[in-house]
């Protein structure tokens, strides 16, 4: 069976998009102010063991916000439309021939009816277990796509709490996961 899962730049891509149709340019300025900002905090955290991270969204996302504001004020829009916009239609027909090119692959291969999994990127936090303590060391932070957040959850333990791992190693439990793509209330 094709499992199909969109990559996280899909995600933060969509995501952006789908949250600026509507909007007018102050509105989107507003939107550009604060993934600036968020991705000036996630640029002073300590830096996560993988690419996928919170300054790789933080960045993606104020990317797209800019672009858009751009466009607004090139093509002097009353609001943003996606269907105006030929990056965000490009995206889209990106994604399009990649699905149609799974399901193909998949139909000659003999896979019946393709399943499409909306994963979601999830931010999973460790703390310190009780009793123990150590102001050096950041607690650590890691970025996984999964279905739930409690497979993230999972993959989170499997990655790091094997023998040897950091949640082992250093006494870390997981203290909480939370979907950060899309973002919640993001449909698409």
């Amino acid at each position: 069976m094709l499992i199909y899962e969109y990559l996280p730049h899909e995600l933060a891509r969509l995501g952006v998009v789908a949250s600026a149709a509507g909007l007018d340019r102050h509105r989107v300025d507003v939107q550009v102010s604060l993934a600036r900002e968020r991705a000036g905090r996630a640029s002073t955290a300590p830096p996560e063991p993988h690419r996928l991270s919170e300054l790789f969204i933080a960045e993606l996302r104020h990317l797209q916000w800019e672009r858009i504001a751009g466009l607004i004020a090139k093509e002097r829009m009353a609001a943003y439309t996606p269907s105006r916009d030929s990056r965000a239609v490009r995206y889209e027909r990106q994604r399009l021939h990649r699905l149609m090119r799974d399901v193909a692959e998949a139909e000659r291969s003999g896979a019946k009816d393709p399943e499409i999994r909306r994963h979601r990127v999830y931010r999973v936090d460790a703390r310190l277990a009780a009793g123990c303590s150590s102001p050096d060391m950041p607690a650590p932070v890691v970025h996984l796509m999964a279905a739930s957040a409690d497979e993230a959850a999972e993959r989170a333990w499997a990655l790091q709490g094997r023998d040897g791992g950091l949640y082992q190693r250093c006494g870390y439990r997981i203290a909480s996961v939370e979907q950060v793509l899309p973002e919640p209330g993001e449909l698409f």
